[in-house]
């Protein structure tokens, strides 16, 4: 029997493949649909150990900080080429100004780890084209374009190395506002005009694969973002490259139809966090990503800490963004609220790592808008008094509100058999009570921690017990 090209095509739809004319679309089957449960735990561990990183967007957009010929964004400082219309040509001249002299991997890697991040992501290339490495693909990079001619990718990876933590590289694949075929549909400048399938293959495949072995350690994860018009065939010329590295982690954003390893909400917490996926929250300190010597919107230290417990109590990750200045300086404003997260963790970092969601549900209250600023935008009150982390045979009590009498807690299902403030260098047991589910705990009269102070309850599903 012959059967005409719509019974073909009917029924390779049926076995999950896609037919553009007479063109054959066969999806690249990515790692995640082949490794096992353990195999995926054991890529995964590093990360899920993690929960906090560092996020940092630097770029050419640091030169303008936000304003070009006296106009300000009215957005992210990186989004201001596309945002204000600014030609190749003209917002390409920025590179002779980029000299970041003042730019120290150590430092920044020093800062992190003092914070308590585990992990850091740098943008190797944002929308607007820009490598932030030696590319042998693209002389739009640091190394050939500017006075500066250093790689910070090369000396990240080396600060990373020496101080024990992993990095990654955020690289844009869908949008670049300088190669011809890889802007947006609705772009600005004739140079911009191209083929979006040739720009994925002469550019974003082999600067990818730069990314991947020119670094030793080659980067533990990639982080991909706002997937336009990645469809099935432009995603598979690149999960091949992906595929040669076994043990990289990389997000949800590579295209809209490849769930990747973890969700990246952004901006947000979701209610209740993702169950049974692995999920991150990337996360401003102020209103930009990319530098802004404006914005001095910036979140609370109190705030931030907030965050990062919400989150791990949910069992995501906090990835947290600093935006470092045209000269390599991160803000003195996020200087000194890293600098406040990182004196927490030193002290409450155990009810952090590694640690699993709450067994509590969803809690009580939330984090919702009460009423505007003066300019009109939403304050945000925490109507919540606590969140809890755990670990096999511990519970840990993110206390937020210290409470006038004994906190108590509904619905513990297994039974305490000590009790004790994290703060406390001896672990002075504190007297509780518990009645069925039911327990009540006497606290110190005086918080322990200025933010947060954390109770341990530990249960008799502890080891050995």
């Amino acid at each position: 029997m012959r059967l005409s090209f719509c019974h073909l095509t009917a029924c390779l739809v049926f076995i999950g493949i896609t037919v553009r004319a007479a063109e054959l679309v066969i999806p690249v089957i990515p790692i995640q649909a082949t490794e096992t449960k353990e195999q995926r735990d054991a890529r995964m561990a590093w990360w899920r150990e993690a929960r906090f990183g560092m996020f940092i967007h630097w770029g050419l957009y640091a030169v303008p900080a936000g304003t070009w010929k006296g106009q300000q964004t009215p957005i992210a400082g990186e989004w201001i080429m596309r945002t204000l219309k600014i030609p190749v040509a003209d917002y390409s001249s920025l590179t002779s100004q980029f000299n970041p002299t003042q730019f120290d991997a150590n430092a920044w890697v020093a800062m992190a780890k003092s914070t308590g991040m585990k992990y850091i992501i740098v943008t190797a290339k944002h929308h607007d084209g820009f490598a932030m490495f030696k590319s042998k693909v693209d002389p739009y990079n640091i190394v050939d374009a500017t006075p500066f001619k250093r790689d910070i990718l090369k000396e990240l990876t080396a600060a990373c190395q020496k101080q024990g933590l992993k990095l990654g590289f955020y690289y844009s694949q869908a949008q670049d506002w300088h190669a011809a075929g890889g802007a947006p549909k609705e772009h600005w400048d004739p140079a911009q005009n191209g083929s979006r399938d040739d720009y994925l293959k002469n550019k974003v495949v082999p600067q990818l694969d730069e990314l991947l072995t020119n670094y030793q350690p080659s980067p533990a994860l990639i982080w991909f973002d706002t997937p336009y018009e990645m469809s099935q065939s432009r995603i598979n010329l690149i999960l091949p490259l992906l595929a040669k590295h076994p043990d990289l982690i990389w997000n949800d954003r590579l295209g809209y139809k490849d769930t990747g390893d973890y969700k990246t909400p952004e901006q947000a917490i979701p209610i209740g966090g993702y169950s049974g996926k692995d999920w991150e929250t990337c996360m401003t300190m102020n209103d930009t990503w990319g530098y802004k010597s404006y914005d001095q919107n910036f979140k609370s230290s109190d705030g931030l800490i907030r965050n990062l417990v919400d989150i791990a109590s949910k069992g995501g990750n906090f990835l947290l963004n600093v935006g470092p200045d045209a000269t390599g300086i991160i803000p003195a404003p996020e200087v000194e609220r890293l600098k406040a997260v990182g004196q927490w963790l030193a002290v409450n970092g155990e009810a952090i790592y590694g640690t699993g969601s709450t067994p509590f549900g969803d809690e009580e209250g939330a984090l919702s808008p009460t009423k505007k600023d003066n300019q009109g935008k939403p304050v945000f009150i925490y109507s919540w008094n606590w969140r809890c982390t755990t670990k096999p045979g511990k519970l840990f009590i993110h206390i937020f509100r210290w409470p006038a009498a004994a906190f108590t807690l509904a619905k513990v299902k297994d039974k305490i058999i000590q009790a004790y403030m994290l703060a406390d260098p001896q672990h002075k047991p504190l007297s509780f009570s518990q009645d069925g589910t039911d327990v009540s705990v006497t606290l110190p009269a005086k918080k322990l921690d200025p933010f947060a102070s954390v109770l341990v309850l530990e249960t008799s599903a502890a080891p050995g017990q």
